[in-house]
């Protein structure tokens, strides 16, 4: 197992009455579904794993705070402790800062509540693409709250379809989940042109991906 770097052994330091503070609201807003111990131990860990890519500490208690909610969510979930209401796509890329950033939001936009949707990555970097922000923007989607995260066990496990976008075998294999695999060109280091060119072949494989959705569930 790799170590954490020093940078973030300071910082978890320096941070550790501020995520003492998420966990006990987190434990709140779970409470009869998990006990104070196990919050905890998500939140101190999605602040590690949040913090080994992150290059600007403003924002690091928020997210982490946004991150280990959405982990505990989606936790509770695959135990059945939460309903599941309505299908949880799960799209996962390398970076988790162009493509399946887009996919989500994409998604997200259409189905207005009809699917959940989390994104990750295999290989998470600090920020998303510039030009991906830019490309989401001119279509009317706002991405400048989201942030890449890593890949985990438990969104993997809440997850009814995983869409991988280019990350190979990262993504464990569990029975009863529907897999697809996107053929998407990486939009990293791409101008807005060809961030926009992305963004429209992914929103034509969202929408096939909504209908299909929203029609096996009128058939159940």
């Amino acid at each position: 197992m790799t170590e954490p770097r020093k940078s973030v052994l300071t910082g978890l330091r320096d941070d550790t009455a501020v995520l003492e503070r998420i966990s006990e609201d987190l434990t709140q807003k779970f409470t009869g579904i998990f006990a104070a111990e196990t919050v905890e131990r998500y939140v101190f860990e999605s602040y590690t794993a949040l913090a080994r890519t992150s290059r600007i500490r403003t924002y690091l208690a928020s997210t982490t705070a946004r991150f280990a909610a959405d982990r505990l969510r989606a936790l509770a979930q695959a135990k059945g402790a939460i309903a599941h209401d309505v299908p949880e796509v799960l799209f996962v890329c390398v970076h988790n800062a162009g493509r399946s950033q887009m996919a989500a939001a994409l998604l997200n936009k259409h189905a207005q509540g009809a699917v959940h949707v989390r994104s990750a990555g295999s290989a998470p970097v600090a920020e998303l693409e510039p030009s991906v922000m830019a490309a989401m923007e001119e279509a009317g989607i706002d991405l400048s709250e989201e942030f890449p995260k890593p890949l985990t066990d438990d969104v993997v496990r809440a997850a009814d379809v995983v869409v991988t976008m280019g990350c190979g075998d990262s993504c464990p294999i569990y029975p009863g989940k529907q897999y697809l695999d996107w053929k998407i060109e990486d939009p990293a280091m791409k101008d807005l042109a060809g961030a926009r060119e992305i963004r429209d072949e992914i929103d034509l494989l969202v929408r096939e991906l909504l209908t299909e959705l929203t029609t096996a569930k009128k058939e159940n």
